[in-house]
């Protein structure tokens, strides 16, 4: 919510500048958003009066106007075609100022000197869109405005306060609410706006039937007669304007007015448009038709209510107004609606039509009903200054079942233990009253009338915030947790891994991805799971958005893969990303106990450079990292992957995940032409057999003495079993193995291939001669042999 700082100031005194107000406001729980300075960059910038205009002797496009500044008359060459003499405009002199720092000089156009220029409401740092047609792409055109004056001062160009309201306060959805608040948090009083109503004799002919008093709780009504319709001063259109409101007409400025300054929206009829004069308030005929101030036809049903007249729908309550009874040019007879609709019906309507306005957006939140009466008085009391309209004789206000004050006793010692303050019953009703909150103390008791705008609070907890924002909970002093024991907060071993894990993945320039928890069995059908998988076996969502998203997931990867093909079809070149979150597999279907929920991890990536060893290289960094020994590699049958490129890894007994490249099949089933690598994890699998322990090795004291060697094996033989009998047959003395060649071609017979190794042997308690690394070299290539049928090439 925008409101203009000297606009507040109209109700409470303020002594300091609208940044330190924000900031108090702020810290007492009123957020402010943004501070827009209007008028901070504008010097030397008046209002001015054409005297004259004339066409440029060597322009067609421009005219020279003579401009009345109060003191002076200046000559100005404008290109402007909205003037006419008579206007009243700004006028930024020689040497001025203009928002964004541009600098206005007197010079010359065509050979015509120009001592200043006429201002369009865009330069001076207004939106256009919210000014009549006439104000825009062209000359600012003002009212009747004293000459010379600084058009700061004129036009109120100050500061902007955006405010962020929670739902639960509806009350400061107004100037008077943030008076109120400001007033409170400088311990000030504030000022309600001054109501005098004028009544003529004759006497209010409108009647009011609530048939719906379940939804409207209040409805009052006023009568304007014999009212000019015309624009509405500048005071008000600009105060409208900051607060992003387009000004109108005197009568609909007035009711947007009155609901940015009490929060309370009204409306105004065209009373000789309402049938007798009669206001009904009902729920819609199913299927009704009303053409609403936008101009659009809305189809009704029974679920929303409607003001009606004898005949016809005139409005949707609280929402928006019926054109049928709009305010024109030609009204004279107004009716004023002030009115308290019940917030869920209200929301119900704007929702199903898709029609959100700004009486809506308050309605829907829960109103004060004791403030309609005011309102309608002070629009009355605006309407009748504004139009020389004539205020008639009564008020309407048909109230069925009238609140009752709510009035609550809480302990203020426990309102101390709650805050950890040490503040009297004395302090805690001071504070209060500051805030409307009528309070007695009792003893040990605090008794507090809440004021009928609190509908929020409904009990201690509710007394304790206010007394808490307001005391200023920067002026709490901080304190431990009294109990038996303090426990500082710290991450579990799973969630350090988890982070240790992603720490890995965001290393390899991977990038976290979060998709829904719910999926279709048309995912499932996409990665090739076969029928008889118990990952078919899901948890059914009783009312789900649709056949997509009817179950719960049992597998990341269809959800991956919807990601990859969005990077993919959108041209991304390079693609890298992984997701950690839940999978949900049922215990028993039907469903008697809530599933399992086992937490997985999944990675997929494509580009140039990425390959086969590229996600490989991802998963043996993780392993290493965590720390997981006896890893062993095996080809995998799982369909969603290509039968020759993909792996599980099993620790034990156990799969802990499966990775390689995607299935031919499943990438043209998500429009993906391009090679695409993935693995999946079951992370409480890796945290299960994560080793935390952290062992020291210091560094060999022994050189270590390395040999090469090359062994023939048959080509379906895994690298990792044969790497697995060198360590087992080299014993303590082997100290690292690593792999450097694999060849298959010429000088190798049919089904074999020959595997080349580097091996080094250190002993860490003396330094190993030829003999001893030789006994063990043989005793390797002996096991070799005998397990795997290899052959010394």
């Amino acid at each position: 919510m925008l409101i203009s700082y000297s606009w507040l100031k109209d109700y409470v005194d303020l002594s300091v500048d609208a940044k330190k107000l924000a900031d108090d406001l702020t810290m007492s729980g009123s957020k402010v958003e943004t501070i827009k300075s209007y008028g901070q960059e504008i010097k030397n910038v008046v209002i001015g009066k054409i005297v004259s205009l004339e066409k440029h002797p060597d322009a067609l496009k421009l005219q020279i106007g003579i401009v009345d500044v109060g003191e002076e008359k200046l000559q100005i060459v404008t290109g402007a075609q909205n003037i006419k003499v008579g206007d009243y405009i700004p006028v930024a002199l020689h040497g001025s100022t203009l928002p964004g720092g541009v600098k206005i000089k007197r010079g010359k156009l065509r050979g015509v000197e120009s001592n200043g220029m006429m201002c369009s409401a865009k330069e001076l740092g207004l939106d256009e869109s919210l000014l009549p047609e006439y104000q825009r792409n062209g000359i600012f055109i003002l009212p009747e405005l004293p000459l010379g004056d600084d058009v700061r001062d004129a036009l109120e160009l100050d500061d902007v306060i955006e405010f962020e309201i929670t739902p639960n306060r509806p009350d400061c959805l107004s100037v008077v609410g943030i008076a109120r608040e400001a007033a409170a948090t400088y311990r000030k009083s504030y000022r309600m706006p001054k109501v005098k109503i004028r009544e003529v004799d004759d006497k209010n002919p409108a009647t009011v039937t609530i048939e719906a008093d379940d939804l409207c709780f209040r409805y009052v009504a006023r009568v304007i007669r014999n009212a000019k319709i015309g624009p509405s001063p500048m005071w008000m259109q600009m105060r409208l304007l900051k607060a992003g409101i387009r000004p109108i007409n005197n009568i609909v400025d007035v009711t947007n007015y009155v609901m940015m300054e009490l929060g309370q929206p009204l409306h105004a009829f065209d009373l000789d448009k309402v049938k007798n004069g009669h206001i009904i308030v009902r729920r819609a005929k199913e299927g009704e038709k009303l053409t609403t101030l936008d101009d659009k036809e809305r189809i009704l049903d029974s679920d929303m209510l409607v003001i009606a007249d004898e005949e016809k729908a005139i409005g949707l309550a609280g929402v928006m107004g019926g054109q049928n009874t709009e305010i024109t040019d030609d009204t004279v007879n107004i009716l004023i609606e002030s009115a308290n609709f019940r917030g869920s019906n209200i929301r119900y309507t704007s929702r199903k039509l898709g029609l959100r306005s700004e009486a809506s957006s308050r309605f829907e939140k829960g109103l004060d009903p004791e403030i309609t009466v005011l309102a309608c008085n002070r629009a009355a009391q605006l309407m009748a200054e504004l139009s020389g309209g004539e205020i008639l004789e009564g008020l309407v206000d048909v109230y069925p079942k009238p609140v009752t004050e709510k009035v609550l006793s809480v302990r203020y010692e426990r309102i101390n233990k709650l805050l950890g303050t040490n503040l009297s019953c004395q302090e805690m009703k001071e504070i209060l009253s500051f805030l409307d909150f009528g309070a007695i103390c009792d003893g040990e008791n605090l008794i507090v009338k809440v004021p009928a705008f609190r509908s929020d609070i409904d009990g201690e907890a509710d007394i304790a915030e206010e007394i808490g924002r307001m005391y200023g909970y920067n002026n709490i002093e901080d304190t431990l947790l009294k109990g038996t024991q303090i426990t500082a907060g710290v991450k579990t071993r799973e969630q350090k891994l988890e982070d240790t894990v992603k720490d890995v993945f965001l290393s390899f320039g991977l990038n976290e991805v979060i998709t829904t928890s719910f999926m279709g069995m048309k995912d499932l059908d996409r990665i090739n799971l076969p029928d008889d998988s118990y990952l078919r076996n899901a948890v059914k969502i009783m009312n789900p958005l649709g056949e997509d998203q009817a179950y719960m997931r049992t597998t990341l990867l269809p959800f991956m893969l919807n990601v990859v093909y969005t990077n993919y079809s959108r041209k991304v070149p390079e693609f890298k990303a992984f997701e950690i979150s839940r999978v949900f597999i049922p215990k028993s279907l039907p469903v008697e106990e809530l599933p399992t929920e086992i937490k997985s991890g999944i990675i997929a990536m494509y580009g140039h450079d990425v390959d086969f060893l590229t996600i490989k290289g991802v998963v043996e960094e993780l392993l290493d990292v965590l720390n997981i020994k006896n890893v062993k590699y095996a080809r995998s049958q799982n369909p969603a992957y290509h039968p020759g490129r993909s792996a599980d890894v099993i620790v034990g007994d156990e799969k802990i995940c499966v990775f390689g490249e995607l299935s031919p099949d499943v990438a043209e089933n998500y429009d993906i032409n391009k090679r695409v690598y993935v693995a999946e994890v079951n992370i409480e699998l890796l945290f299960k057999h994560a080793n935390d322990e952290k062992i020291y090795k210091p560094l060999p004291k022994y050189p270590a003495v390395e040999r090469d060697i090359a062994v023939l094996v048959d080509k379906n033989t895994f690298v990792a079993d044969i790497e697995s009998v060198i360590r087992k047959a080299g014993g303590k003395l082997v100290d690292d193995v690593k792999l450097f060649d694999v060849y298959e071609g010429e000088n190798i017979p049919d089904g074999k291939k020959s595997v080349a190794f580097s091996i080094w042997y250190r002993s860490y308690d003396k330094t190993l001669t030829d003999d001893e690394v030789g006994k063990v070299h043989d005793k390797i290539v002996k096991s070799l042999n005998e397990e795997l049928g290899a052959q010394l090439r």
